[in-house]
């Protein structure tokens, strides 16, 4: 059985993310990307549906873990009656093959510990071949492969692969879990150690380009990390959780499929990205954005697969019985093809916040946005979907129609502060349309409040967005008397959920309930801060930071009654809502497009940032040169930059010595490195003004900087034999 949601931490290589449980079980993985098959699908089901625990054998006096500084490099304690032991667990930046990578480390006394191995591919299913070649234990299904190697002596039993094997303090015993495509040769082993320390020194640098120096830092340092672990680097694109179906109420229906990139998040996504330096990741994900809603306007999707593909279909995994009984397990989305006008306003506003001037690409963004306000000329009449995607009947949500709003007045402010033309007396007119009907139809005098749909008397907590998006201020009566209504009516044990269900499914088309919302949450903690209620914003932020796991994690929601985290886990649309509450509350300006200029400027020339591998995540054109070509077209003459030099790590191989666990001295950790606030400017309107602002307040002078290496390979000559080495290679064929 699996463990609550919130005892589950995870570690992630910019591809896909495995979820660590508290007993030293990967519970969840996906692989070669997010949205591919599981090989392992306990949570979601049993021991028979793959898991990877390391642990000691028998009882466990106490658990401790906590992720080294801030990296995804989690490290969790084990103290036993024979002593204490530390497993340390990572998953590479990806270069070629993804690796889970798992190091067993001796604290005190001498440690019996147990490793069991149980692969199924394709969600559980897949019971694989498994052999052994020169130390190497693979295991083969249709397109699937995975190796396994270690330094100690492992066999078959029950389907499964098991060791056992004590360790001592100082000493270390390395696994290394690598994915690869069956028709190929299986990837050389890497050295755990190496590959650990080269993690952690990746996850440290690029910590050390965040900005964000107010209260809160370690939840929205963690909260950032959390989005970079759900970003597929290839792309750029941000999936919305790692998993599916863990449910929205426990033992009910309300279960599905995350591993997707919904447009609904794209505004607060960049937001909470520029809030914290990240502009690299800011852009990248715009660039997602473009290419995925490019085509006709007409067929654009709420969702898209991490790649930007649209088909998504939905199907149901018969064979799982579903998180602590929660049925059906879904794979796929049907909601993809659902119509939700708030999309398009979501699309438009995070456009609008991340225009670049100068940019060759800026002028095909604009006509597509073009496009997309020609169709919701007519189309926001329409009734749709809602930002919930409930399954029931289409209807006029106020949501929608507020953000149908702000399309058209996003798209009147680029062209009122941006050089582009386009036919602003026309959408003013539908701006103020859409306004006067969402006021009129939208509000009920008798509750004094907007409601959730035209003509109905119930609440939803989208409608915290109303002041949130500029609508209308906090401070109008309308909205003040939606605010007040929603703490009365959607609060449960000081959360906020997002509207009433009822078993009948009238209101979404779906029975039973679910737990209350920690984005809508964070929403009302904006909204009170709004009113001036600063106190009781506080209060709800600090009772929502709480809720995180000991690791700093969220789940979608939250179940008071239970008191557990439930939803999918951990949500980006959590951890967004996290750093842009924090923000607003504590008082840090919104970042504007010249935030991202000087970013990305300071980041060019400042650092000499390494080539390689290693840096194939930054899937945009580096500031440098953009801001180079802008300075030349502005006639502005550039200081001259001494050459960058990079030193690398020695490249002798480290030896790995099967059969004898390793001991070596504990390393420090390297702190990362101190971010220096970004000023405050004037946002200017010319190209010419925005790069010579930038020029002038960037140090010129390129740093040395340490490139980060690529990964060793362990060699593959045969070791000395010795009482923990292989067995001899099983024959072809036998099932693990």
């Amino acid at each position: 059985m699996a463990l609550p949601i919130e005892d589950y931490g995870i570690i992630g290589d910019l591809h896909t993310v495995a979820l660590v449980g508290r007993d030293g079980s990967i519970d969840w993985l996906c692989l070669p990307r997010f949205d591919s098959g599981a090989c392992f699908a306990k949570l979601l089901g049993n021991e028979d549906n793959g898991s990877w625990r390391l642990a000691p054998k028998g009882a466990t006096l106490a658990t401790h873990r906590h992720y080294r500084g801030e990296t995804l490099v989690l490290e969790s304690e084990f103290v036993t009656d024979e002593g204490t032991v530390r497993i340390i667990d990572c998953m590479p930046i990806r270069q070629q093959h993804p690796e889970v990578v798992r190091l067993v480390e001796g604290v005190r006394g001498t440690v019996t510990m147990e490793m069991r191995l149980t692969i199924r591919f394709g969600y559980g299913q897949i019971v694989p071949w498994v052999r052994r070649t020169n130390g190497t234990l693979t295991a083969i299904a249709g397109p699937d492969a995975l190796s396994l190697w270690t330094t100690v002596e492992t066999m078959g039993s029950d389907m499964s692969t098991v060791a056992e094997f004590t360790v001592t303090e100082g000493q270390t015993v390395p696994f290394s879990l690598a994915w690869y495509p069956a028709s190929d040769t299986p990837p050389r082993p890497v050295d755990a150690i190496y590959a650990i320390e080269d993690t952690e020194q990746w996850w440290q640098e690029w910590v050390s380009q965040c900005t964000y120096q107010g209260e809160y830092r370690d939840a929205v340092v963690r909260s950032l990390i959390t989005l970079k672990a759900l970003t597929y680097a290839p792309t750029g694109g941000i999936v919305a959780a790692p998993t599916t179906s863990l449910p929205e109420a426990l033992g009910r229906g309300r279960n599905w499929d995350y591993r997707f990139c919904w447009l609904r998040d794209a505004t607060l996504t960049l937001e909470s990205l520029m809030r914290g330096g990240f502009y690299q990741e800011a852009m990248a994900w715009r660039r997602w954005l473009l290419r995925a809603v490019a085509g006709d306007p007409s067929q654009m999707q709420i969702m898209y697969g991490a790649g930007g593909e649209r088909r998504l279909d939905e199907w149901e995994v018969d064979w799982l019985e579903g998180y602590e009984g929660a049925r059906p397990v879904r794979i796929g989305n049907a909601a993809a093809g659902q119509f939700q006008l708030d999309v398009y306003g979501e699309v438009m506003s995070a456009l609008f916040e991340s225009v670049q001037p100068g940019d060759p690409e800026s002028q095909p963004a604009w006509d597509l946005q073009c496009a997309l306000l020609a169709y919701l000329e007519s189309g926001w009449r329409e009734p749709d979907d809602g930002i919930w995607e409930v399954r029931g009947p289409r209807r006029h949500f106020t949501h929608s129609k507020v953000m149908a709003w702000v399309a058209f007045d996003r798209a009147i402010r680029t062209v009122e502060n941006h050089d582009v033309d386009g036919p602003v007396e026309r959408w003013r007119a539908i701006r103020k349309e859409i306004h006067d009907q969402v006021c009129e139809q939208g509000f009920d005098a008798k509750m004094g409040s907007f409601t959730q749909f035209y003509g109905s008397q119930q609440l939803d907590a989208s409608l915290l967005m109303i002041p949130l998006v500029g609508f209308l201020p906090a401070t109008d009566p309308r909205m003040r008397g939606t605010i007040e209504a929603i703490e009365r009516e959607l609060v449960e044990g000081d959360f906020v959920i997002r509207y009433r269900c009822v078993d009948s499914g009238e209101v979404d088309g779906l029975p039973g309930d679910e737990g209350a919302f920690l984005a809508c949450s964070f929403w009302l903690a904006d909204c009170l801060s709004l009113l001036g209620r600063d106190h009781d914003a506080r209060r709800l932020l600090d009772r929502l930071l709480d809720l995180r796991n000991d690791l700093g994690l969220l789940s979608e929601e939250y179940d008071p009654v239970a008191g557990r985290l439930v939803g999918n886990f951990p949500q980006a649309f959590s951890h967004v809502s996290l750093v842009n509450s924090v923000a607003k509350i504590s008082g840090h300006d919104k970042p504007t497009i010249d935030h991202v200029f000087r970013g990305l400027a300071r980041q060019a020339m400042t650092h000499a940032r390494p080539t390689g591998p290693a840096r194939r995540h930054m899937s945009m054109t580096s500031a440098g040169p953009m801001l180079r070509d802008l300075a030349g077209q502005a006639g502005i003459r550039q200081p001259s930059v001494p050459a960058a030099t990079s030193r690398s790590r020695p490249t002798k191989k480290r030896a790995v010595q099967r059969g004898v666990p390793r001991k070596v001295a504990s390393k420090k950790a390297v702190p990362a490195k101190k971010a220096v606030p970004a000023k405050k400017t004037v946002p200017a309107k010319k190209a010419a003004k925005r790069v010579a602002s930038a020029m002038n307040t960037v140090k010129l002078t390129a740093t040395t900087k340490k490139a980060a290496p690529t990964k060793k390979a362990a060699p593959t000559k045969k070791a000395t034999p010795a009482s923990t080495s292989a067995k001899k290679a099983a024959p072809a064929g036998k099932r693990q």
